[in-house]
């Protein structure tokens, strides 16, 4: 028989859980029972000792995780709050965020603005003018922008964002400058109403009244024609944008100055006058300034379309209004009714004996000033005239439709 021993060889110990290691012996246990535990004891001794390395180990590092959780982690919370500081953003509606574009299609494009999901960029909120794919306007895949959020969708509670919101706004902001600094801008008529036209300037439509437009042309005929505008009203609250093309043009023509002479072409006939466009401007060519002769009917001395020299009295530029004559320019009365080719032809030089008169007439009248400011210091020429006589002339203010001729001393 072989001993007892050699009946228990290659016989393996069950694994030790932890209430077997923790209950002592009881003495009731069976033999049946005594045997297998006595024999694992003596046969798998090293196994049992390494199993409660094991089982300190793991106790050990129970308690550091409860008292100690971060120590000899290089993760703080430091570092996790600036991780939630990076990925948190608000998402309320009108809220800007930082996005890059993945992927774009037909119908827009998908944003990722670091949120849960990604965003949406609809092909209509891609930009503030009509397009068809928002890689028309370079909307494509690595694009960083600034987007506004805008709304969300219901379905997946993805966040619906925009750009042409940001442009809009954009838009008006510059319109603001632009009225502040009261400059001359391009605009295109682009439709037209029984009030006057509308155009478009820096992407925002604009409404110009009849009565603010320079020319008299029918308002179908400057249908998609750029003019020169200037800002009368801008407000974004109520959406109201006002042009004005008289400003614009008066502003463009300032250069001229008044007693210049200028090229224009007769746009129409009115009992009172004509109208002569300058350049852009429209200008008032009355019946009494056509010659120093009386004219009954300005059809006999102008029609529509003739070409002709004006000289500038008068310049209204806040009104846009500009007052013209070829009375002034005649070398003799009556010359613009029986040779307006001469008229034409001396019209510089008659202009400029013009200003010459002006500037002397001007210069005699500060000399009366003097004489009841004599404490001015000013003092007059050898010629008793007071400062210079130049072509100069100021740009309004002046009117020279009733300047009387120069009296000619010998």
């Amino acid at each position: 028989m072989a001993s007892l021993a050699q009946q228990f060889t290659g016989l393996r110990c069950s694994p030790l859980s932890t209430s077997r290691l923790s209950k002592p012996f009881s003495p009731k246990q069976t033999k049946t029972t005594l045997l297998p535990i006595v024999s694992a004891s003596v046969i798998s001794n090293a196994q049992t000792k390494e199993r409660l390395k094991l089982k300190e180990i793991f106790e050990d590092a129970q308690e550091r995780c409860r008292t100690a959780p971060m120590e000899g982690v290089s993760f703080n919370l430091e570092t996790f709050y600036s991780a939630l500081e990076k990925y948190d953003f608000n998402s309320e509606i009108g809220t800007k965020v930082k996005g890059v574009v993945f992927h774009t299609d037909n119908k827009g494009a998908l944003v990722d603005i670091t949120a849960k999901s990604s965003a949406h960029l609809k092909v209509e909120d891609a930009c503030m003018h009509k397009i068809k794919h928002v890689e028309e306007v370079g909307i494509v895949p690595g694009v960083k922008e600034e987007f506004v959020i805008i709304g969300e969708n219901e379905d997946d509670d993805s966040l619906i964002l925009s750009l042409k919101t940001i442009q809009f706004e954009l838009a008006w902001e510059r319109c603001r400058q632009l009225q502040a600094e009261d400059v001359v801008v391009k605009g295109r008529v682009v439709g037209a109403n029984k009030g006057g036209v509308v155009a478009v300037v820096e992407g925002l439509r604009g409404f110009v009244p009849f009565s603010q437009l320079s020319t008299k042309s029918a308002a179908e005929e400057l249908i998609e024609k750029d003019i020169p505008l200037k800002f009368v009203e801008v407000d974004e609250e109520q959406s109201r944008l006002v042009l004005s093309n008289r400003k614009a043009m008066a502003d463009n023509q300032a250069q001229l100055g008044i007693g210049s002479v200028v090229l224009g072409t007769v746009q129409s006939l009115k009992p009172y006058g004509a109208f002569i466009d300058i350049g852009g401007i429209n200008g008032l060519l009355h019946v009494s300034q056509i010659s120093h002769d009386r004219v009954s009917d300005i059809a006999t001395v102008l029609q529509p379309g003739d070409t002709l020299k004006v000289m500038i009295l008068s310049h209204d530029r806040e009104r846009g209004r500009v007052s013209l004559s070829t009375k002034k320019l005649e070398p003799t009365p009556g010359d613009m009714i029986r040779n307006p080719t001469l008229v034409f032809e001396k019209a510089e030089e008659m202009a400029q004996t013009f200003r010459q008169r002006i500037a002397q007439a001007e210069a005699m009248a500060r000399a009366d000033m003097l004489r009841f400011q004599p404490e001015s210091g000013l003092t007059l020429s050898s010629d008793g005239i007071l400062g210079p006589v130049t072509s100069d002339l100021p740009l309004e203010g002046l009117d020279l439709s009733d300047v009387p001729p120069a009296v000619v001393t010998e």
